[in-house]
């Protein structure tokens, strides 16, 4: 059985303009989908057959991977369940004139081992960590693994709060479009790279439209994926403005699924994104003022400074992690 480093794969991208969402930097939405095709190969390396993303950790952006830079994915199996595989990836930036590398995010991605109908398969083979390093980063996950069973227990009452209309929002906004054949993976399941691709974008186009002005992803809080998405059904993101700060702002992007032939709708995954105001020279601006008047923009609100605290909280263990990381190294 495999340790932790025999999964790793490692991912090389250059950065080219057609990456770009602000300019000169990587489209924050761009950089989800690379992640998650990272974590999937891994994912499906180790499961021996097809994988979907049912969960995915906070991804915070701690600087951004320029056009002309060379983004490094690296990823790794750090826990295996009966049908469920956690995945760490971790990027880096180099600048390809000087070789300097940073660190520029950290996430982890659950996956789910299924068969062709999408029912949960066992994963045939299990990591055995080796030395201490393996051990804790085994400790860790199965300790993230109860966080995320503690939040998709609350799974019906997200799924309630899907189900609320926003007429009451002035800042909203909606798309739709159908899953092409091309967009799938396995079998006729959508890539989830694809759909993390389109929320930035919804919200990304909704903070562009509020601040008239470019803004860079800062943050996607954790998410859960309710219900895989299949080739040939619409897709409908509702996007709307949560809460505004100095130069930042989050927007809340739901998403729903939707079979033609029947018209059933169900709910696929709620994101909570953080986009920073940016000037031409990528400088952070001042965000236009906001005050929550409608009872679901208070709520909302109220809700978003709960995950603002949080954000900053997380932060702060993150840099010191990785300053940690940097003293210990050689």
């Amino acid at each position: 059985m495999p340790s932790i480093s025999e999964t790793a794969v490692e991912m090389t991208q250059f950065v080219l303009p057609e990456h770009a969402g602000v300019p000169g930097q990587i489209h924050g939405g761009r950089m989800m989908e690379w992640i998650t095709t990272a974590g999937t190969i891994a994912a499906s390396r180790m499961a021996r057959g097809t994988v979907v993303l049912g969960a995915m950790d906070d991804i915070d952006f701690l600087h951004p991977v320029l056009v002309g830079e060379i983004a490094i994915l690296r990823a790794q199996v750090e826990y295996v369940g009966r049908s469920s595989l956690e995945v760490g990836v971790r990027v880096y930036a180099e600048n390809p004139v000087t070789g300097q590398r940073a660190v520029t995010l950290s996430s982890h991605l659950v996956f789910v081992s299924v068969d062709e109908d999408g029912k949960p398969r066992p994963v045939p083979q299990k990591i055995v960590p080796a030395g201490a390093v393996e051990e804790a980063l085994v400790a860790g996950a199965m300790a993230r693994r109860g966080e995320r069973l503690a939040r998709f227990a609350r799974k019906a009452e997200k799924l309630k709060e899907a189900t609320e209309e926003v007429e009451d929002f002035r800042w909203q906004f909606e798309s739709a479009r159908v899953v092409r054949p091309h967009e799938v993976l396995f079998g006729d399941f959508m890539f989830a790279g694809k759909l993390l691709f389109d929320i930035d974008e919804a919200a990304g186009i909704l903070g562009a439209r509020y601040t008239r002005g470019f803004g860079m992803t800062a943050c996607l809080d954790a998410m859960d994926f309710y219900s895989p998405v299949r080739a040939r059904e619409v897709l409908t993101f509702k996007a709307g403005l949560n809460q505004v700060g100095t130069t930042s702002m989050e927007i809340g992007v739901k998403v729903l699924a939707e079979r033609p032939r029947t018209g059933e709708v169900r709910h696929t995954c709620t994101a909570y994104l953080t986009y920073v105001h940016l000037g031409r020279e990528r400088k952070p601006l001042a965000v236009p003022p906001f005050t929550p008047e409608s009872p679901g923009e208070k709520r909302r609100w109220e809700a978003a400074m709960v995950r603002r605290e949080a954000r900053l909280a997380r932060g702060k263990r993150l840099k010191a992690s990785l300053q940690n990381e940097t003293e210990l190294s050689p």
